[in-house]
């Protein structure tokens, strides 16, 4: 990732305790939710990519992170190259 950007840039809080992870486009792909735990003592966040649970993060930069990973993975092809690249196969 570019020097002094990192994904919790892409987060736009609101409703409170809740971040948004908006596109340049201006369109959300995903959510983070702070959560209380363990009787209130500590603070989780929930990090949802497309409406599906990613995990838990202990701090929101992780959670963003998560996201924003996952926004990138599904902006290219699955699985690897699928050209020979020139390759011969070896006889045997």
């Amino acid at each position: 990732m570019a020097e002094g950007w990192n994904p919790i840039l892409a987060a736009v809080e609101g409703p409170t305790g809740t971040w948004r992870m908006v596109d340049p486009a201006g369109d959300e792909y995903g959510t983070v939710e702070i959560r209380r735990v363990m009787n209130g003592t500590d603070v989780r966040y929930r990090a949802m990519y497309r409406g599906e649970i990613l995990g838990w993060s202990t701090t929101l930069r992780l959670a963003c992170e998560q996201i924003h990973r996952a926004y990138l993975r599904a902006h290219g092809p699955g699985g690897g190259a699928i050209a020979d690249w020139g390759r011969r196969a070896v006889a045997r």
